[in-house]
């Protein structure tokens, strides 16, 4: 078959067709596009129900009885696309991304909303971006529509980040995590896209609208399903599924037991994406389905860009480690510090008062004492050592002083009042 039949069959078998029937997706796959196409319209080699749902949808378009219904549709389907400034592209376009090909992984017999997971025949888009060149490095953010600040706060933190490293922001334009991921992708000057369960002419929720709109000015609006297509329950289970694969790993902030974002993350699991979750409070009924996904084998718990772009990034992108705030007492090594913690802090006592207590010998401490006095530690007088109020730690940029050698007595070590005992 030439590329343009194929694509043509496979432009009207988006429209006859539910996205994602994996009955459609079988066949396509056994006999090609075309004669697919020619045995749906015809009726014959398919189950009744397939077979009932294509005529409906035949009958529907306004062209029954055509000899040629493929042409005509895709044609239609041409036209409109081009008055609503949108494109359309299936799987023998350059602008394809593979990614979705792996939905024939998700394919599985059973409940109809697992099974139909097959990949989209095509996909409408609006928006100045190349689809496969956009999704090469993307993250799907997902999550719950009644977010708290703490959800919301998350969302717009880690969309901004991701942007800011080069990421696309994948979501599905919902209410909540979805549309403020994408408000914290456009500010950081990144890219975004919106797969919808609606007609690429429709702007579902109302809400987002104007968002919406500016996705499509500068970023990327997709759906599978045509023009005029209202947005059902069951749509955007299935939309959830082109989310998954389009992307290198979805991250998941926030989320009922319930949560359709939960469907997202587990087809990343199983089309093999990396599935992250943003842990939330334990008392939070919307964090509740995050903490039940990481008990899942294969979960990973992430807190900050950083980790996201350690997981779905190149080789050699690793988070730097989370450590405590530097203290001045940073710099001491073992010895020292274990001295330093003997010093009174209001009362003077003698070295070898401080080696008794700390537990070391009186060479140690009489070694180490002048050194935590000149890094501001500890102040000396008549009386012998006290804490300093104000440690000051080595000078930016000096390595701290080391011990004095040990083994031999010289100018470099002062002899310790009341003789020569502990050297």
């Amino acid at each position: 078959m030439r590329p343009g039949e194929e694509r043509v069959a496979r432009m009207a078998l988006g429209m006859l067709v539910e996205p994602g029937c994996r009955e459609l997706g079988v066949l396509v796959r056994s006999v090609g596009a075309q004669e697919a196409l020619a045995r749906v319209v015809g009726g014959f080699g398919i189950s009744r129900a397939l077979a009932g749902a294509v005529q409906a949808r035949v009958r529907g378009s306004g062209v029954e009885g055509s000899p040629d219904v493929g042409t005509q549709l895709a044609e239609r389907m041409e036209e409109l696309a081009e008055r609503l400034g949108a494109r359309i592209v299936t799987a023998v376009d350059e602008e394809w991304p593979s990614a979705l090909d792996d939905l024939v992984k998700a394919s599985r017999e059973g409940n109809m909303l697992r099974r139909d997971t097959d990949p989209p025949m095509c996909v409408w888009l609006r928006g100045p971006l190349r689809f496969a060149e956009t999704l090469e490095r993307s993250v799907s953010v997902v999550g719950a529509r009644a977010i708290t600040g703490y959800g919301a706060y998350v969302a717009s933190e880690f969309a901004y980040g991701l942007a800011e490293c080069g990421c696309t922001v994948v979501s599905g334009g919902a209410l909540g995590v979805d549309v403020t991921a994408h408000r914290g992708a456009l500010a950081g000057a990144g890219a975004t896209v919106a797969v919808l369960a609606c007609g690429i002419d429709k702007a579902y929720p109302a809400a987002n609208a104007a968002v919406l709109e500016q996705i499509g000015d500068e970023g990327l609006l997709v759906t599978e399903w045509p023009p005029g297509t209202h947005p059902h329950k069951t749509r955007f289970l299935t939309r959830n599924r082109v989310i998954a694969a389009a992307t290198r790993g979805t991250v998941m902030i926030e989320a009922g037991s319930r949560s359709g974002a939960r469907s997202t993350l587990g087809y990343a699991r199983l089309l093999q994406r990396t599935a992250m979750v943003v842990p939330g409070p334990i008392n939070s009924p919307m964090s509740v389905g995050c903490h039940v996904e990481l008990r899942q084998p294969g979960t990973v718990l992430v807190t900050r860009v950083e980790e996201v772009i350690e997981e779905i990034g190149s080789i050699g992108e690793l988070a730097t480690p989370i450590q405590g705030a530097g203290r001045p007492e940073d710099v001491l090594d073992p010895l020292q510090a274990r001295i330093l913690d003997a010093v009174r802090p209001r009362r003077a006592t003698t070295a070898e008062q401080i080696a008794a207590t700390a537990g070391v010998s009186g060479r140690d401490a009489r070694r180490n004492l002048p050194l935590l006095e000149e890094l501001g530690f500890v102040v000396s007088g008549p009386d012998g050592y006290r804490l300093s109020s104000e440690p000051r730690g080595p000078v930016e940029g000096e390595p701290p002083p080391a011990g004095r050698p040990a083994g031999r007595r010289g100018s470099a070590e002062p002899r310790p009042p009341g003789g020569e005992e502990g050297w």
